[in-house]
């Protein structure tokens, strides 16, 4: 019988994550921590000899813990690319262009007491537990234990800055000059997304001057977080942007997340647009995009299991192959290499790129939305109705005792309704006769809390409403 980890082991144990690292500054993430992870990072993926990148975020903390990452990376032998302050997709496109590995210091949306890494390995390629990141742990848990070993040639450390290539890479991937005059207001949240939209968007990075005005909210770099959280998942985030837009007129308005890794996207009457409307639209992009370069053959695009069901319709109607996935940052990543998929997307605002190393890139997918709403006339409200023709609930949390029991509810509530599927979780498909409009729904187990995630879609709102309503009944019976 395994016994529960202790002294050093516990306290990795409590911030080595699925796909990242997270925890408080100075009770749960140290110096001391950081620097024994750059070395088992160092050694895990075989960096000695070779260069690490390494970024950071607007934290107060997080350029000191760059420097610690730096002495333990430089003591195993590895040489550190310091980029500074950079968003996470930014110290992607270091670790593809450069085609090195990458420690990110941010804590993405997370409050201002959080910091956090996520690593990536050359080429912008994910880590998670199950693919090197539960050996860094132990590594490190060992080298905090017994010190760490100084490899024979200790790495160097010199700077780098790649914002001005970054979003000239950006704008070589999507053509905004031909675009008709766009308004566009922008809530950076404090975070990093105040450094790299003026970048690609305007002329800070000495880029020639687009279409696009832009009004700025909350751009000056604050890891206090000082106007709200950097966290336009929860809707009371996004108030002041989708007033902001009204007020100015605005045809749209984007919210970045701490890290500026994530993006999403308010229409001109300050409504939010569905995630998975700007999947879809970027997915027919794209799809369009590789078509006109000639390629042929299949075309897979990625979509996570809770996107809407006209995201895997609208890849279908374009003659390319939906593939349908888990839910996980790092997961999408490793499938994104596997299938040669030239687009993922998921319900949370992430949107993956083949052309950007099958990373994640919030910058990226708002500059599709932009170029597709910037060639016709319609508002973005009309845009993102075409692409939002079915009800979702969004993802309903609810704290569950005993999470098996009330997941065997579930399944004796629905038994003979519905197809089951536990590809992630338990999604039900609705077994409808005739007419019936449609309905499905995902439940899933927090890995970390004792809760149960609710995504429920129908073809219309009363539907969406009845089967969600019985189903938070069950899990919280």
């Amino acid at each position: 019988m395994n016994s529960a980890p202790s002294g050093a082991s516990a306290r990795l144990h409590e911030i080595v994550k699925a796909y990242d690292v997270r925890g408080l500054v100075g009770s749960q993430l140290t110096e001391e921590i950081v620097e024994a992870l750059a070395a088992a990072f160092v050694d895990e993926i075989g960096a000695a000899g070779g260069e690490v990148v390494v970024g950071h975020d607007m934290r107060d903390s997080s350029p000191a813990f760059a420097r610690a990452f730096s002495r333990g990376a430089t003591r195993r032998g590895a040489d550190v690319a310091l980029i500074g302050l950079c968003s996470t997709d930014e110290s992607y496109y270091a670790s593809g262009a450069l085609g090195e590995p990458a420690a990110m210091f941010t804590a993405s949306h997370n409050p201002a007491a959080y910091n956090g890494i996520k690593f990536s390995r050359a080429g912008a390629r994910g880590i998670s537990l199950d693919t090197g990141l539960s050996a860094i742990r132990d590594l490190a848990a060992g080298y905090l234990e017994d010190g760490i070993p100084d490899a024979p040639t200790a790495g160097i450390v010199r700077e780098l800055d790649v914002l001005a290539d970054y979003a000239a890479y950006l704008r070589s991937l999507v053509d905004l000059s031909g675009i008709r005059p766009v308004k566009i207001v922008v809530d950076a949240g404090n975070g990093m997304g105040g450094l790299t939209v003026p970048a690609v968007l305007g002329t800070a990075a000495g880029l020639p001057e687009l279409p696009i005005e832009i009004v700025p909210l909350y751009f000056e770099l604050d890891g206090t977080f000082p106007n709200h959280e950097a966290n336009p998942l929860d809707p009371a985030n996004l108030v002041d942007l989708q007033r902001a837009v009204v007020e100015h007129g605005a045809d749209l308005g984007l919210a970045f997340d701490g890290d500026a890794d994530r993006c999403f996207v308010v229409d001109e009457r300050g409504e939010a647009v569905n995630p998975s409307a700007v999947a879809a639209i970027v997915a027919l992009r794209e799809i369009e995009r590789v078509r006109e370069a000639g390629e042929t053959g299949e075309i897979d695009v990625i979509h996570n299991l809770i996107t809407s069901r006209a995201v895997p319709e609208t890849i279908e109607g374009a003659g390319a192959v939906p593939v349908r996935t888990r839910v996980g940052h790092s997961l999408i990543k490793d499938r994104m290499n596997e299938t040669n998929a030239i687009f993922g997307g998921e319900h949370s605002a992430h949107y993956y790129f083949r052309d950007f190393w099958g990373a994640d890139n919030g910058m990226l997918a708002a500059m599709h939305v932009l170029a597709e709403f910037g060639v016709q006339d319609a508002p973005l409200s009309e845009l993102g109705t075409r692409f939002t023709p079915y009800a979702m609930s969004g993802e309903i949390n609810s704290t569950v005792e005993d999470v098996p029991v009330a997941y065997a509810r579930i399944v004796e509530a629905f038994s003979g309704r519905g197809e089951f599927d536990e590809l992630d979780g338990l999604t039900v498909d609705g077994i409808t006769a005739g007419d019936e409009p449609f309905w499905w729904f995902n439940v899933r187990p927090s890995n970390t809390e004792p809760l149960l995630r609710l995504n429920v879609e129908g073809e219309d709102r009363a539907t969406m409403e009845r089967i969600r309503d019985e189903v938070l009944a069950l899990i919280r019976a």
